[in-house]
Parts: C-alpha cells; structure tokens; sequence
C-alpha cells in the first residue's frame, strides 16, 4: 500500500482579476505531493507561480479552484466545498523572506509572542523560546531589539519563529534571498539538517543550485504549471544535463519552442495528480 502523502495538491488554481477587468491565471492546475519526512525543492524564476502556490498551501490565499490535504485530511477542496485553511495554519510552519518581524521586539520576545498564538503559556512557552534559541544560535542577541539585527540574524530570527511549537511540516518560500555567503550556508545547513531529522519541507527558491544536494525530489515550476518533476537523477537524465539551473532550461526551452505538454505523471506514480 502506497503511504499516504504528509502534503497533497491536486487540480490546484488561482486567477487573479485586474483592474481591466483581465484575468491573470498564476498557477494553473498545479499537482504534486510530499510524503511524510521529505524535502521537496518547487523551483522555478519569479513568476512561476511558486510563493502565490506556498501561500495557498499555508492557508493565507484562497484557491480558484483544487484540493489541498495534509496528512490526509482534505483542508481545501472546491469541489466538495471544503474550507479550513485553519487547518493548515495548524499544522505548517511558514516562512517568506517578505514576512517582517515586529521592529520594537527582542528576538525572545518575537518567539514569546508567537507561541503564544499557538497556544503555549507558562514554563511550556519559556522552555520552548530557549529550546529555538539554542538551536538556531540565537543567544548572542535574543535580548536585541529586532530592529537592530542584520539580515542574517533577522533570518535565523524567522526561522526559529517558524519552528515555534514544532509544526510538522514547513513551507520555506526563499529562505535565503539577501543572506551574505556564511548565513546563506548556515541557512542551508539548518535545512539539511532538519530533513535528515524527519521534517516534512517544502522548499522553494529561483536559486536552483543552491540545493541540488539538499532535496530528494524536485518539482519545476514554468508559468503556473509543473514542467518537471522527479530525483535530480531523473531530471538529468530526461534533460541530457548536470546542474539543476542548466536541467530547466534545457526543459523550459522545449516547451517554450515546441509547445509541448508539461509535465504529466505516470500512472500510480503516487505524486498527486500532476497536471
């Protein structure tokens, strides 16, 4: 028996309306899966639809139209009309490099204040602010006023945030967009290492090299769509190419110039209904 995916996406749509009247569709029938324990890269440039599909997997924007499930609980699904994105923001933990930290607040009290919306008091939410502490080595300035912080103190910051009361699975949308080399690997370490601990991450980012060694599989995001999906293994061998930035572009230029379907997935493959 197939074991049933921790994060499951099918059919998944959103359009946007302009002020023209037009409408832009962003991710258009977007399909993939992730099980339990695994780190999933979706990739692709800005504008493929990446962090408007994270946002909807984190329950902060509502679909057009499709089915999201985690743990194999259906939390959206148009098509039955079923709504509870609180549901999601229940069990993921979610981090963009666009979301802020309240300037005025220390590092502890940014973690404080948020274990408190998940529901922690009491020794619980003091054990639970030094436990992130440590792990993200935050001690040096977690009685710094956030406003004060540099870009990768702030970073480790929104990570610890993220992990507050240990949700089990995390969306990292860009989690190293302005991050000089050492926080950029620190960054990235802290990934590996989660994997390797058993979180379910889906991780996204347009800086496809940087974690060719830290995903077991890929899905490559070209205009709202999964162009590809597989092992760095099989999208080599499917493109005739080595580095992951290389492998997309050798696939985005042969949908681009022949116009040939996006990915589709083999039957019983398991990975959610792929378009």
């Amino acid at each position: 028996m197939t074991p049933q995916p921790m994060i499951e996406v099918r059919d998944l749509r959103k359009v946007f309306a302009t002020h023209e009247g037009r409408e832009i569709t962003a991710v258009d029938g977007l399909g993939f899966a992730v099980a339990r324990g695994e780190i999933y890269g979706l990739l692709g440039p800005n504008g493929a639809g990446k962090t408007t599909t994270l946002r909807m997997l984190a329950g902060l924007m509502r679909p057009t139209s499709g089915r999201i499930a985690v743990d194999g609980t259906a939390a959206i699904d148009t098509a039955a009309h079923l709504e509870d994105p609180l549901l999601l923001k229940q069990r993921i933990g979610f981090l963009t490099a666009s979301t802020g930290l309240y300037a005025r607040l220390t590092a502890r009290e940014q973690l404080v204040y948020f274990g408190r919306l998940r529901g922690l008091d009491g020794a619980a939410l003091q054990a639970e602010a030094d436990r992130l502490i440590k792990l993200l080595g935050i001690g040096e300035f977690a009685g710094q006023r956030c406003e004060g912080l540099s870009t990768g103190q702030k970073q480790r910051v929104q990570i610890a945030r993220t992990l507050v009361g240990d949700p089990p699975v995390l969306i990292l949308d860009e989690p190293t967009t302005g991050l000089d080399v050492l926080s950029n690997q620190l960054i990235l370490s802290f990934i590996a290492e989660a994997g390797r601990q058993g979180r379910t991450i889906i991780l996204s980012t347009h800086h496809l090299d940087e974690v060719e060694n830290i995903c077991g599989r890929f899905g490559l995001m070209h205009k709202g769509r999964l162009l590809a999906e597989g092992t760095i293994a099989d999208l080599r061998e499917a493109s005739g190419r080595q580095r992951l930035s290389d492998i997309f572009r050798e696939l985005v230029g042969r949908v681009d110039a022949q116009a040939i379907p996006l990915y589709q997935a083999p039957a019983g493959s398991g990975n959610g209904g792929a378009p």
